[in-house]
Order: C-alpha cells, then structure tokens, then sequence
C-alpha cells in the first residue's frame, strides 16, 4: 500500500509538471502581450542621467538605483534593496523559487547571480546627438539614448528574462541581482563591496550581460578578457638641458636613451623579451582556435580600415588570436625635450614614455610589474637614471567552454539565433571579472548582446530591437538549461 500511495504521488506530480509545460505561456507571447510595458520601463531608466563621472548628478545615482529596486521587485524578486557604498549604491535584490522540480526531485538548487551596472558616459558633444540622448528615440529598428545599450538595455535583457521566468513559474533556481553605479569610472567601490558581502552574494555562476557579439548573424559569447600593467617610465640624465652643439656626442641623451631601450622589448617575432613573461601564458585550445577560425574576418579590409600596409604580431599566430588572446607591450605616449613651434636645438635632460602590456588569463599584473621594472633597470644604460612608476592593472580572465553553465548559455544563444555561437575572447580588460572569481570564488558566463553598430561611449548610442528581444530569449533559455 505505501508503495502504492509513493507512485500515485510521483505520478500526480508529473501530471502537474506537464500540464503547467503544455499551458505555459510562451516567451513570445509574454513579450508581445507586455511589450508596451517593457518599453516603457526601459525609457523610465534612461531618462534618469545617471552619469557617474559627474558630481552634478549625484542626486540620479540614487534615483536611478532606487527605480531598479522598484523594477525588481515588480518583476518577482521578493526581496529588493539599495545598499550604501564608498561610493555610489549598490541594488541588491533576490528571488527564491517557492515550488522549484529541483527541490522536488531533492537535487541541490543552484544560485545565479546577476551583475549589471546602472551608471553611464557623459553624452557630451551634444551637438552630434541626432536626438535627446534622454528620452529614447525610435528609428529604423533602433533604439537610440544614452544607455540604450551600456548597459541599462543590456540589463533590462536580464530583468526581463528572469521576469517571464518568475512570473510563469518556470524558474528553478535562486537569482540574485547586483547592479552598481560606479563601473564607467573603474568600479573603485566594487572590491570593498563584494568584501563585505561575501555570504550575501554567494553564487554558483555569475551572469553579465555587458560584452558584445561578433554581429548580429554571428552570434558569441565572451569567453576571454585581457589583463591589464601600466607604467610611467623616467629617464633622468644631465641636471639641465644641454646646448646640443657643445654635448652632442659626449653626454648620453635621455631621449635616445628610453627609445634604445623601450626597443629592446619586443623582438623581431613579435615576442616579449621580459625575463619569465610567458612562463603562466597557457596555451589557446585547439577547439578555441577552430572557433576562431571561423570568424568571418577579411585581413585585407583590416588593414584597409586602420590605414596600415601591414600588421605586426607575434609569430605563429592570427590577427584575431594575436588581439585576444595572446599578450602584448605598446608604448601609450612618449615625450621629451623641446616639441613646440620651430627649432631648438638641445640635448634633454629627462625623457618620458606611458606604456601597457595587455595580459592573458593567469598571468599575475602585479608579477609581470615587478618584472618589467626589474628589466627595465637591467638594460638601463650608463650616464641615465631610469625611474618605473605602476600605475594600474588588473587581472585577465578566460572561462571555460565545458562547464554545465557555459553549456547552458550556448544554448540559449542557439534557441534566440538560430546558431550555435562562437566562443570569442575579446582583447580589452574588464578588472571586476577577476575580481568576482577571486573574491566570489565562482566563474562569470558573458552573455552580451552589444554590437559594434551600437556606439557605446559615442554619440547615437544605440540598441538593435530585434536583437534586444532575441536577448531576452537567450536568457530565458539559459535559465531552462541551467537548472530545468
């Protein structure tokens, strides 16, 4: 009999689960009954300027933090809340699943959290705005204001997933939500932040929606970021500058000096000659390779674009492998002696040059520092002084393609495209995701939906409305994948 009465209530469950599946509003259904709704929610967060570089709009951090606790809470979460910062606030919010299958099946329920940011860029020069970057206009299939994209669109692709989610009972893990306002100005706060609320945001995956794809019909996934070390480097010679005529050929001059020297670093196959610079540099996986290999690219048009007869790299690899995932060192900005109108003819004192390395996943910015300034004394010539000053860095980082969550975002990009997406590593560098992984101790999956087209930072900055929606699909796909 207890057997009996332990199959009827398996069963009775199961009849639930696929009656609810069979009546279940589908997503597009939902957008296209809400979408009057959505919209409107989207201009009410870009009409607030929050722009957090500018201390007149202080005031529009709060606001604009205080609207997305409102927008969360109105899509489901049941807890919603704005917490204090160093700097601007943080929007806090979460949702736990009342009647999750996972539960029910007594598997363990896993937590995503959700990062966004809510402030954004100047939209100076205004005069090249064909539109109030405030209120939101709509031509051509675009969504054209400040923010459209970066990333208050980006992030409304994520309430609104997660929103059918919740509102349809589909939803069958824990979210929760971070939004900061401090990311266009570095994130100086975040660290702090992720420090005191450790147990509040613990997770097993991390969700950003703050990249972009390849394009519109070559849908991708942001799978690698590039590290950052910056200098400041010194030459310091005579006590003055000197008549070139009377020490010219007698007397060491700076200049020469920091470019025979800043020379010396990279070799004629594109290679980094700092001592144990490539000693953490993992290789590129050969399914990684193959991915990039199919990125429509057309070196020739390249080339063309940036006005070059030729590119410059490290043998043995592509342009798009050479610009994602492999280092690099470039002299940022050199100066020295006299550079205005006309002729002066002096031998300089000082010499001055900024100069970065971008860095791959595992290489340590704090590591590679001291190497460089290490090796920079080490070729310093006699009769000059050479002073390395850090002035910033970060971590690279690079998520794996065989991990469940991964997996799950590639589907949803398959079910919202059509196409199974590339894996891309992208050759910029966003220090808050090494933090998250090291602070969190979890890995960050980059589902974003920004396109080159979109201009962010520019005026005209834009959102394509067919991609947008298709976004809002992927992440509900994600989350049925995830933990269906």
């Amino acid at each position: 009999m207890q057997i009996f009465v332990f199959f009827s209530c398996i069963y009775a469950k199961f009849l639930l689960i696929l009656c609810h599946n069979f009546f279940v509003m589908t997503i597009q259904e939902y957008f296209a009954a809400h979408k009057a709704r959505f919209m409107e929610e989207w201009a009410s967060l870009i009409r607030i300027p929050s722009v957090s570089c500018q201390e007149e709009h202080k005031p529009d951090m709060l606001r604009c933090a205080e609207r997305w606790k409102e927008l969360l809470l109105a899509a489901g979460c049941q807890k919603a809340e704005v917490l204090p910062s160093k700097g601007n606030p943080f929007v806090y919010a979460e949702y736990t699943p009342l009647n999750s299958k996972l539960s029910t099946l007594n598997e363990p329920i896993p937590t995503v959290l959700v990062y966004a940011h809510y402030d954004v860029m100047p939209v100076e020069p205004l005069d090249q705005w064909k539109s109030d970057p405030w209120e939101p206009s709509i031509r051509d299939g675009r969504l054209y204001a400040r923010g459209a994209d970066d990333d208050k669109g980006q992030a409304m692709i994520q309430a609104k997933a997660f929103e059918y989610m919740a509102q349809t009972g589909q939803l069958n893990c824990n979210v929760k939500f971070i939004f900061e306002g401090e990311e266009e100005i570095g994130s100086p706060s975040l660290e702090a932040f992720l420090e005191e609320h450790k147990e509040l945001l613990k997770a097993d995956i991390i969700l950003v929606s703050d990249t972009s794809m390849i394009g519109k019909e070559t849908p991708s996934i942001t799978t690698g970021l590039r590290g950052l070390a910056y200098w400041q480097i010194e030459v310091d010679g005579p006590n003055r500058d000197l008549h070139s005529g009377h020490f010219g050929g007698a007397v060491k001059n700076p200049v020469n000096a920091l470019c025979e020297m800043l020379a010396k670093v990279v070799d004629q196959d594109g290679r980094i000659t700092i001592s144990g610079f490539y000693d953490d540099v993992l290789p590129i996986p050969e399914e990684e390779r193959r991915m990039i290999a199919q990125i429509p690219f057309s070196q020739e048009k390249y080339n063309a674009a940036i006005d070059v007869d030729d590119v410059f790299g490290e043998a043995g690899y592509s342009t798009l492998e050479r610009n994602s995932c492999r280092p690099s060192f470039d002299v940022c900005g050199i100066w020295g002696g006299y550079t205005g109108e006309g002729s002066k003819t002096v031998l300089p004192s000082k010499a001055f040059a900024k100069v970065s390395c971008r860095l791959v996943a595992n290489q340590d910015h704090e590591k590679i520092s001291r190497a460089f300034i290490d090796y920079m004394q080490s070729i310093a010539p006699k009769g000059v002084r050479v002073h390395v000053t850090p002035m910033h860095g970060g971590q690279g980082y690079v998520c794996p393609i065989d991990i469940p969550a991964y997996k799950a975002a590639e589907k949803g990009f398959e079910k919202a495209f059509g196409k199974r997406p590339l894996a891309a590593r992208r050759g910029g560098s966003i220090p808050i995701i090494a933090a998250f992984e090291a602070i969190l101790g979890c890995k960050t999956i980059l589902m974003g939906f920004g396109l080159e087209q979109n201009a962010i930072h520019s005026p005209n900055e834009s959102m394509d409305l067919e991609v947008w929606e298709k976004g809002i699909v992927a992440v509900t796909e994600f989350y049925k994948a995830f933990a269906g």
